[in-house]
């Protein structure tokens, strides 16, 4: 039975390939079925299948799965790997397209057939360098080849982007702010011009009314007139003393000569005339709205009860009877109730100026 052990000192010739060194020879070797049997312990003899485990196509399938995982970005000193394969393989193989990192690479448009397929990818993958991996295809398509570069770009083109966004909100917050102090600015010329037209509203109104009230008073003057056309005021509604009875001044005193004519103050009937006692000689006109006006200490008397009198007709004269201190006309004003009310303030609201 032949032995499948050499003789010492002859070396085995290489099951890889590997050619002798300069001081080794081949012996011949004539392989039996006893000798290239499986024997327990000691190494198989490998078989080469197809020629293809150190071929390129080997590394070609490597170096594809190594980019679609991204695992050689950092292989750029490496030349390009030119990759081919037998056709009963490349029909086997699955689309480029549809591996992970690999379809950015390979064009979309799809080709006539599988096989020229095939060898696009091939010469497109083969032309572009590892460190592609990473890379979007619009940059692929922009010629960047490196995934770092493309990393810093991005980085640039984002923060030139936030940078412009916060110049633009700037410009944006500015614009709202001046356009706030316009209206704002606006808003307070209204306002200031709105209290203006008030203001002159209201002036204008309180000169109408006033207007109003000093023609209604001078209709009222040509309806009035003054007790006494010359005299001298001496006493006032409301002083006090103990010369009045009553402890203070009734009605109004018009000092004036004994015998100067008294006038009717406005239109009215006359509701008594004579003796009265403190006030000397008195003559009451009753007014249409029932109010009364009292002539006290006259000298004389011109009128008679039930008598219609108009404004300005003499009533009587100036006197000192009664209780006095000398020649005046004691004026009093009566509400329709009785009450007695300041002369000065009633002449006036009647336009009238003692």
């Amino acid at each position: 039975m032949a032995s499948n052990e050499p003789a010492l000192g002859t070396p085995l010739p290489s099951v890889y390939g590997d050619a002798p060194g300069e001081n080794e020879s081949w012996e011949e070797w004539d392989p039996t079925e006893e000798s290239v049997r499986p024997v327990r312990g000691r190494h198989r003899v490998a078989k080469q299948r197809g020629g293809l485990a150190r071929s390129s196509t080997v590394l070609g399938v490597g170096v594809i799965a190594a980019v679609g995982a991204g695992g050689m970005a950092t292989a750029q000193t490496k030349p390009p790997v030119s990759i081919s394969l037998p056709d009963s393989i490349s029909e086997s193989l699955p689309d480029l397209g549809s591996l992970p990192g690999v379809g950015e690479l390979v064009a979309h448009d799809a080709p006539s057939s599988p096989r020229t397929a095939a060898a696009q990818a091939d010469q497109k993958i083969a032309a572009a360098p590892l460190t592609m991996t990473g890379l979007s295809t619009s940059e692929a398509e922009q010629g960047a080849t490196d995934a770092g570069e493309a990393l810093r770009a991005r980085i640039l083109q984002q923060a030139a982007q936030q940078k412009a966004g916060a110049v633009a909100e700037a410009k944006e917050a500015a614009q709202q702010a001046a356009a706030q102090q316009a209206a704002e600015e606006a808003r307070a010329k209204q306002d200031a011009a709105e209290a203006k037209a008030a203001a002159e509203k209201k002036a204008a109104e309180a000169a109408a009314a006033k207007k109003a009230e000093e023609e209604r008073l001078a209709k009222l003057a040509a309806s009035y007139s003054l007790p006494v056309g010359s005299y001298t005021l001496t006493s006032t509604f409301g002083e006090a003393g103990s010369m009045w009875s009553s402890g203070h001044h009734t009605g109004l005193d018009f000092a004036a000569p004994t015998g100067t004519p008294l006038k009717a103050i406005h239109s009215g009937t006359v509701k008594s005339a004579g003796w009265a006692g403190a006030y000397g000689y008195r003559t009451v006109i009753e007014l249409d709205d029932g109010s009364e006006l009292w002539y006290c200490h006259q000298s004389s008397l011109a009128v008679s009860v039930g008598q219609k009198v108009a404004t300005g007709d003499v009533i009587g004269r100036v006197g000192a009877t009664g209780n006095v201190t000398g020649p005046h006309l004691h004026l009093e004003v009566h509400t329709p109730s009785g009450t007695g009310i300041d002369p000065m303030a009633w002449l006036q609201s009647k336009g009238l100026n003692p």
